[in-house]
């Protein structure tokens, strides 16, 4: 089968819920992929930071091998040996007294949801169901029912009714709205440090040191969703650690796993997790042994190899290269660490032709609220990788490649 034959199949039997770029991929290495066709390309979307320890690190291939040899699952039903130090070194790497396993980066959010309310219920005194929990402008947390009912894209929500209620938006950035937005009932405020799938929005120095006293003061609990910013990607171990900041509940996932299998977790103190009882909440695969195996090394990987580090030494590096390019339709580069979006002026079109005008050249990127190209390379990419693609990035922007 050939390009279009793949494409022409998923088109066929697949729902099209997804808009991915005309290319059939078939192997990657460290930051590279080749597609079915033999062409190599380095990948600037690191499977939304999934794959932040490069594609099938050999430490963590080995880990998920050994282990598909012994077991691989088990259901919460029994034990394993894999869960329980699993547990203990993600929760000695973050510094928070418990985890509770799941799979995708929803999962692990509507857990700190479910949390979050009884902790209320129970610890603060809010009267049953009436708990509200403040959010934020142009989040994105995921794509379940309860998920897409506080976001602020429509077509997000459309057609998905009736939606959850118990949700309150602010805008992004702005700690003064979210201290008025604060009631008795207010059990907690989940945010993302810096949005992704937002356009890559950094917010204003402070805020989030802000936001952590406001949360304080009020006796509301204060939950980041780490999923694609954590585990190194914008250079340091979690994005709240630029400002110093430990919220009450860490929620993280993608490259928890690095890319193997998916592994989302939900990190939180005694006071917060011990509202869970058995029967309570729970998951078939969640904290089987094959992902826990995984996400062992995967952590392992990120320690060892210090991919924060780099994240944040190639990343300075790389945004400052970008910022340098001189082209008539960049509004903006911005980002932290290896995330990083290059903002398209609106008068110059949508940013998609830009990425399909990188793809031709050889660098995979992808298009974020139409009007952003997002550069978040796997970690492991090196800076003579990067350099490549700045020659073939700049020629881009300009306008050579882009299609009309």
């Amino acid at each position: 089968m050939n390009t279009a034959d793949y494409l022409a199949e998923v088109d066929r039997y697949s729902a099209h819920n997804y808009h991915p770029l005309p290319i059939i991929l078939s192997r990657g290495e460290g930051a590279w992929v080749w597609d079915i066709e033999g062409k190599k390309y380095l990948d600037c979307l690191a499977a939304y930071s999934a794959v932040n320890q490069g594609h099938r690190h050999p430490a963590i291939v080995a880990a998920a091998k050994q282990q598909i040899d012994r077991l691989t699952l088990t259901s919460r039903a029994f034990h394993n040996d894999q869960m329980g130090p699993f547990l203990r070194e993600l929760c000695e790497l973050s510094g928070y007294e418990k985890a509770l396993p799941m799979n995708s980066g929803a999962e692990a959010v509507e857990t700190a949801i479910k949390a979050v309310r009884r902790w209320g219920y129970r610890s603060k005194g809010i009267p049953a169901d009436q708990a509200e929990i403040i959010v934020c402008t142009n989040n994105f947390h995921g794509r379940t029912t309860t998920v897409v009912s506080f976001s602020t894209e429509a077509s997000y929500r459309e057609g998905f009714g009736p939606l959850t209620p118990g949700f309150t938006i602010i805008p992004y950035g702005d700690a003064a709205a979210l201290e008025a937005a604060i009631t008795p009932n207010t059990a907690a405020f989940l945010f993302e440090p810096l949005q992704g799938e937002g356009g890559v929005i950094v917010p204003p120095e402070g805020y989030l040191r802000r936001a952590a006293e406001i949360c304080n003061a009020h006796n509301v609990l204060l939950v980041a969703d780490e999923i694609q910013t954590g585990l190194g990607r914008t250079g340091q171990l979690f994005c709240c650690d630029w400002e110093g900041v430990k919220p009450d509940v860490l929620v993280v996932g993608k490259a928890l796993s690095g890319g193997f299998y998916p592994v989302s977790a939900m990190l939180a103190g005694e006071e917060v997790m011990g509202v869970f009882a058995p029967g309570d909440h729970g998951s078939t695969f969640g904290g089987n042994p094959l992902g826990a195996a995984v996400a062992r090394a995967a952590l392992k990987v990120i320690v060892d190899e210090r991919l924060a580090e780099r994240a944040r030494e190639l990343g300075d590096w790389f945004m400052g290269e970008l910022r340098a390019i001189n082209s008539p339709h960049v509004h903006e580069v911005r980002g932290r660490g290896l995330m990083i979006g290059v903002e398209i002026r609106c008068e110059s079109g949508p940013a998609r032709p830009f990425c399909e005008g990188l793809m031709e050249r050889g660098i995979l990127a992808k298009e974020t609220h139409e009007q952003v190209v997002r550069f978040a390379p796997p970690l492991v990419v090196e800076k003579t990788d990067l350099e490549w693609a700045l020659g073939h990035t700049a020629e881009v922007l300009a306008g050579a490649a882009v299609k009309a």
